[in-house]
């Protein structure tokens, strides 16, 4: 199974926490400081909030999660063989995850990742220099 990922730059997570809990009648899967993230079944959606002050409305990137690692490789190859250039991280540690992923970007900006979590973290990964409340969302 695969779903599509949304990550969300928000003002407050706690108050974003509260209100998507409420959407969609689910209670977030994961919580770290200025990080959360849903796993919705109904529509299936991965739903990822990251604090960042001043950014809150706004789209942080988008997303596929898939079931594996041979998914993630892959897409690296369908998307090469596309002719897109692919920006590769495997065995990267990102959102609280280990996780195998290739990034793209749209024709508007838009970044999009095809990842596969591998194992839990307690780390973020990636370093934000503003403190332990501060998301550094630089490798979502």
């Amino acid at each position: 199974m695969s779903r599509v990922q949304l990550a969300l730059n928000v003002d407050d997570v706690d108050e974003a926490v509260a209100f998507y809990s409420r959407l969609f009648n689910t209670q977030p899967a994961k919580v770290k400081p200025g990080y959360a993230n849903f796993v919705v079944a109904e529509p299936p959606l991965k739903l990822v909030l990251l604090e960042n002050p001043g950014a809150g409305g706004t789209l942080n990137h988008l997303g596929v999660e898939v079931d594996d690692s041979a998914a993630v490789h892959a897409e690296i190859a369908r998307l090469t063989g596309e002719g897109l250039f692919t920006d590769e991280e495997i065995g990267t540690t990102c959102c609280f995850a280990t996780q195998d992923k290739v990034w793209v970007t749209g024709p508007g900006g838009e970044k999009w990742e095809v990842y596969t979590v591998l194992a839990d973290s307690q780390t973020f990964g990636g370093t934000s220099g503003g403190g332990p409340d501060h998301v550094d969302a630089s490798c979502c």
